[in-house]
């Protein structure tokens, strides 16, 4: 797999503006994942009023994951609300409140976030290194064969968030929400 522009220099912000963030250093791995989870709450999240559908045109969610060390909110993160599938779910989608623009998917206990891969302009959007959970997929989805299509995680996925953990000396920074939850 080959690294992805780091987006240091590119602001990267909700649809509105209101919710803004950077990112240092390198990503861990851009990906597409194609589990239902992921793809259940796009669709819901996508449902919001004047929210954006950040699924792939094959119905993967991409995303870019990031340590959670090197991604820093520079404004609104007031604005931002936690969505979880189901209420005892350990995993919660973080939207911004202010324009329903999904910003992120965390597992609990991770060091990394999921950041949509639609927050980065058109241009500069990392392109997937790798689909993931394509077993999950809907049958009759069509997937190209750009990048692995790979029916689980891969070892090489799993190593890479492993070795970024190494990194952080197996820190697992929180990340506090403090506009409540929202409901899809």
């Amino acid at each position: 797999m080959t690294a992805v522009a780091a987006g240091a220099g590119t602001p990267l912000a909700c649809r509105c503006g209101t919710v803004r963030l950077a990112v240092h250093g390198q990503p861990i791995v851009a990906a597409e994942c194609h589990c239902d989870s992921c793809r259940e709450a796009a669709r819901r999240l996508g449902g919001l009023p004047g929210a954006p559908d950040v699924r792939a045109a094959n119905g993967g969610v991409p995303y870019v994951l990031w340590r959670k060390d090197r991604v820093r909110f520079l404004a609104g993160a007031e604005r931002l609300q936690e969505f979880r599938l189901t209420p005892g779910s350990k995993t919660r989608r973080v939207v911004a409140g202010c324009c329903a623009t999904p910003i992120f998917t965390e597992f609990e206990s991770g060091h990394w976030l999921s950041l949509f891969s639609s927050l980065w302009p058109g241009g500069t959007r990392p392109a997937p290194e790798i689909r993931t959970m394509t077993g999950d997929r809907p049958s009759g989805t069509v997937l190209d064969a750009s990048v692995p299509n790979a029916r689980r995680h891969t070892a090489s996925f799993m190593l890479r968030l492993l070795a970024a953990w190494v990194a952080m000396g197996f820190r697992v920074p929180k990340v506090t929400v403090a506009g409540g939850t929202l409901d899809a």
